[in-house]
């Protein structure tokens, strides 16, 4: 894609508005912005009479991670995976876990510079099976996403999203035309907490789940972190579970995740180990064949279960892959049962390390 400086591109989603001003379509949001004007995410800007994206090639840094971190239980169990984000976000989430990287101005954060081909010949050198847009959201920056997306496909590697599913129709079904994995962070189950909490809604982000399942191939799992008393009631769990057994299927794994306090919600607690085990519970009465415990020690929810004959497929002991009983095609060794997600072959042995990357040196290595 052509950049005028470097680092910004032209967007396609946006159109003219009468009074003069210009309204970014990517995200519900619907910046409406005069000329110098940023949206929310701070990363796409008006520019004349169209919507730039300014962040086009940066990066807040590079990293290979375990592909379990993103999360991802299903995907290429044991693989490495390089893992980078930008600036910015399209949500205003007060609890963000990320927010020195969300919340950050792009001068802040960006030091990192690479091309999508650099970034794809740099995983492809390092062992890695795929490339995972996180640390913030990927729809802000889409037009980069993709790209790099598609770089990492001509050299047979995956690309994974993990993402707020905060996205309108049109820019979902270009996204997720490149994507092979994604995990869609369910925050809550009620409107009153996407309003209040993330200045979002819950119903556009339940779409994206439901296009995810029903539209595409994309592999899906969906994280919920859970707040003390802010979206951690048994009703809301049941709903929420009982929503996604409903709507998507009981094949699709659900993470629980443990908060800790940062950003603007500082005067929470930890989240107690019992309430994700609680959570996990719920999730698997409900229907939910593969409900995880994440963020805490526990061996027990964070590993995979034959949904047939019951025994332990993949032993987890937080990114470590213990005990493994998976054919190369994803069955259960004891019952044949197939285990839903992309299985291939072995799992991988890149543990729980986390080694951060300078993309440059790699790929000219």
């Amino acid at each position: 894609m052509e950049c005028v400086d470097g680092f910004t591109v032209a967007t396609r989603y946006w159109h003219e508005l009468s009074d003069g001003r210009v309204q970014c379509d990517l995200c519900p949001r619907a910046c409406k912005l005069r000329d110098g004007q940023r949206g929310l995410c701070f990363v796409r800007s008006r520019a004349g009479r169209q919507v730039v994206l300014t962040s086009y090639g940066r990066s807040s840094g590079f990293c290979l991670d375990p592909v379990e971190k993103k999360p991802l239980n299903h995907f290429l169990p044991g693989s490495a995976v390089l893992s980078f984000g930008t600036a910015g976000c399209n949500l205003a989430c007060r609890f963000c876990q990320n927010w020195d990287i969300s919340k950050s101005r792009e001068v802040d954060t960006l030091s990192a510079k690479a091309s999508p081909r650099a970034i794809a010949a740099a995983a492809k050198r390092l062992g890695a099976g795929s490339i995972a847009f996180t640390y913030n959201d990927p729809v802000p920056y889409l037009e980069f996403a993709v790209d790099c997306a598609d770089a990492a496909h001509e050299l047979g590697l995956r690309a994974i999203a993990v993402t707020a599913g905060y996205v309108c129709a049109a820019p979902r079904v270009e996204m997720y035309a490149h994507m092979d994995a994604t995990n869609v962070d369910l925050k809550a189950f009620s409107e009153g907490f996407y309003k209040q909490m993330c200045g979002a809604q819950l119903g556009a982000v339940l779409e994206t789940l439901e296009y995810l399942r029903h539209e595409t191939e994309v592999w899906l799992e969906i994280t919920n972190l859970l707040i003390p008393d802010a979206n951690d009631s048994d009703a809301e769990i049941d709903a929420l579970t009982s929503w996604v057994v409903d709507r998507l299927g009981p094949d699709v794994p659900v993470h629980f995740t443990a908060f800790h306090p940062e950003f603007k919600m500082t005067d929470r607690p930890d989240t107690p180990p019992g309430t994700l085990t609680r959570a996990r519970r719920i999730a698997l009465a409900n229907g939910v064949r593969h409900a995880y415990t994440g963020n805490v020690h526990d061996t027990e929810g964070g590993s995979t279960y034959c949904s047939g004959c019951g025994i332990r497929l993949v032993e987890r002991d937080w990114y470590e892959l213990g005990e493994y009983r998976l054919s190369g095609d994803g069955r259960c060794q004891s019952c044949g049962t197939r285990c839903p997600g992309v299985f291939e072959g072995s799992p991988g042995t890149w543990g729980r390390r986390r080694c951060p990357v300078q993309i440059p040196e790699v790929a000219s290595r």
